[in-house]
């Protein structure tokens, strides 16, 4: 795992040392995501500076260092990521090509003899992992930046007529003297309504995210470059839904157990320590039961639990550990504890994010990182089999709402709304012993809202929108914004005819990689842990896609296929029970301990000053919060946390001399 940078510029405007120091300075502020080794390579003719952090997982020896050169020359590479199959890759061009040699067992060497041997996008089609790479050719001056199947991996990419930047996060860019960080208002909008910045928007102008599973390839006569995707959910999801496999269920549960542990086995390989998050629930328990299937040793695993039960996942994730038999260690976190993060939030995430799950997966990945450097996680099973509650009910809810009057729906909602969530859950507690075990939600007040929150919806696709969406009208709260088209917007509906698949694509491809993803990678990487993600093989994607409907979501049962699969290996007791989310009490904590923090931030006088929210909104719904009218918890939070990126944004560099590999230079933090 490694961070990385580089530049591109039609006529240098650096000689060769300044274009060095330069690109050093870009690839030290990612320091944190490669404290093990770092590098640079420049061809000022070419106007070309190449440069990386790394953390070392494959090959601890220099024969792993980048940036790295192939064999015969051709090509020079800078590469975050593993690449899973690069022994069977080495094996097939060892076979193919007696000239093939390599030094050491990293696979970057092995992704340069693919690409001398197979070409960029044939060799990116036959790769199994998580890859964010920039690869120069020499012969034909170009720079190709590709991007792995799922979006795992970060990169954005920065364009004028002159220059050509590339690098893992934004700080990396701000770096560059010539950098220009205007904010792009309609970023803003989409920032508020998904709280995150969808690819491939940034929250700057001119700046872009690479999307994910496309090969972007520019030169110095044509910085727009020419844009593939050399693979396709969409082409996945409709083929496997219009051929779905013929065969028992017994027979399908066997063919997943298969897939899944060799997704998990080539995700155990590590030249370091190895471990897993676990948080009890059915995706993070199925890899660790297949971890430990396949491991002489007890694995090492890790959890988060909280004093508030409303949240806490702990003692679920003991009991999965002690029946699996892991070397299991959970930290009980304070409050206090988690708000500490808070303030480092903007500097982590590096541009507007504000799912507040942020804050738990923080914690849980500095816990794993004191002692491991490699952490397999279960994200993917809920957009992959069908793991979210819109998924299992949103058909059936708007069946059943159609065919009432939009009149009466919205007195439904507006009846709802009436109490808060607070107030719902204290009265769902109360009534616990005598409701049906499918009414025993957590945190049903919130979801409840939820509910109301889409009652008014004109048809099933705008139910989804409202479902995805947390400002419903942001340009209403963004002063001149324009709010640009994503895939939610502008949907060209793909030709699949139930409602679950439908949200379960759109969920693959937009609050996968623009959110949990960008979650996991952040905070992670923030404490140089790489994180592997067994369930978002490609592989295994698409035998989901395969399986009927009723093997994925049975009844209001999500993920029923992974659940068979589970009980092989854990009691259904012990992990049947109503899902939560990843959470913390941020309602309570904004009434509480932050309430000063937060309100100096959403002052209406500095809101006014900065110009970018309408300041009438922002204020309404934090007095209604502050009383208890509504919890608006997460609409607060996305403002909050936007203002606290701006903050952190305006901070000028702070320059430090650093010492390494023998050499001197400049290092600039953000």
């Amino acid at each position: 795992m490694c961070g990385i940078a580089g530049i591109l510029e039609s006529t240098s405007q650096f000689p060769a040392e300044e274009l060095r120091r330069i690109a050093l300075r870009m690839a030290d502020t990612l320091r944190h995501r490669g404290p093990d080794d770092g590098g640079v390579w420049v061809d000022a003719a070419a106007g070309i500076a190449l440069s990386m952090r790394r953390l070392a997982i494959l090959d601890l020896s220099p024969a792993g260092h980048q940036p790295m050169q192939s064999f015969f020359g051709r090509y020079s590479l800078v590469f975050n990521g593993e690449i899973y199959n690069c022994e069977d890759l080495r094996r097939d061009l060892l076979a193919e090509d007696a000239q093939i040699s390599f030094l050491g067992h990293s696979d970057t060497e092995v992704m340069l003899a693919a690409f001398e041997r197979w070409g960029v996008l044939n060799s990116v089609k036959r790769f199994n992992g998580m890859f964010a790479f920039a690869l120069w050719d020499r012969r034909d001056r170009t720079l190709t930046l590709a991007r792995d199947r799922f979006g795992e991996k970060p990169l954005y990419y920065y364009a004028t007529p002159d220059r050509f930047l590339f690098a893992s996060e934004l700080k990396a860019l701000r770096a560059h003297p010539h950098f220009t960080d205007e904010v792009d208002r309609g970023a803003v909008a989409l920032y508020l309504r998904h709280n995150c910045i969808p690819a491939p928007y940034s929250i700057y102008s001119n700046t872009k995210k690479l999307p994910p599973a496309s090969v972007l390839t520019v030169s110095v006569d044509d910085f727009n470059g020419t844009m593939q995707q050399y693979w396709s959910l969409r082409e996945v999801a409709e083929t496997g839904a219009a051929n779905p496999l013929q065969c028992g269920e017994d027979d399908a549960v066997e063919m997943l157990d298969g897939l899944l542990r060799d997704a998990v086995k080539i995700r155990m390989n590590s030249d370091v320590p190895l471990g897993a998050f676990l948080s009890g629930g059915i995706d993070s328990s199925a890899i660790v039961a297949l971890m430990q299937a396949q491991s002489g040793v007890p694995i090492k695993t890790f959890s988060i639990s909280s004093r508030d039960k409303e949240y806490d996942e702990g003692a679920d994730a003991v009991r999965v550990a002690r029946h699996l038999q892991t070397d299991h260690t959970d930290l009980c976190a304070t409050s206090q504890e988690a708000m500490e993060v808070i303030p480092n939030l903007a500097q982590m995430y590096d541009e507007p994010f504000a799912d507040s799950s942020q804050i738990p997966t923080f914690l849980v990945a500095r816990l794993a990182r004191q002692s491991v450097t490699v952490s397999l996680s279960g994200d993917g099973g809920d957009e992959i089999f069908g793991g979210y509650n819109r998924h299992t009910w949103g058909g059936a809810l708007w069946r059943n709402l159609k065919p009432f009057p939009l009149a009466l729906r919205k007195l439904s909602a507006a009846t709802i709304t009436a109490l808060a969530p607070d107030v719902w859950d204290k009265l769902f507690r109360t009534l616990s012993p005598i409701l049906p075990k499918a009414m025993r939600q957590r945190m049903p007040g919130y979801k409840l809202h939820k509910l109301a929150s889409v009652m008014g919806s004109q048809d099933a696709y705008e139910m989804y929108y409202r479902l995805a969406s947390h400002w419903n009208q942001p340009t209403h709260v963004v002063n001149d914004a324009l709010e640009p088209d994503t895939l939610l917007t502008n949907f060209n509906q793909v030709n699949l005819e139930n409602a679950a698949e439908q949200m379960m694509y759109l969920d693959s491809m937009t609050y996968l990689p623009d959110d949990i993803l960008v979650k996991v990678d952040r905070a992670t990487m923030a404490v140089g842990l790489e994180s592997r993600v067994p369930i978002l093989d490609h592989r295994l994607a698409e035998f989901a896609w395969k399986l009927p409907l009723s093997l994925r979501i049975r009844g209001r049962e999500g993920k029923w296929i992974l659940r068979q699969l589970l009980h092989r290996y854990v009691p259904r007791e012990l992990i049947e029970r109503p899902k939560s989310g990843f959470g913390i009490p941020i309602d309570s904590w904004l009434r509480g301990p932050l309430r000063d923090w937060a309100e100096a931030l959403l002052a209406e006088s500095r809101l006014r000053r900065e110009g970018f929210f309408n300041p009438k909104p922002i204020r309404h719904i934090w007095r209604e919060h502050l009383t208890g009218r509504h919890n608006w918890a997460y609409l607060v939070w996305d403002i909050l946390m936007f203002q606290s990126w701006l903050d952190e944004s305006r901070r000028q560099p702070e320059m430090r001399s650093h010492t390494e590999a023998g050499e001197a230079h400049l290092v600039a933090y953000p």
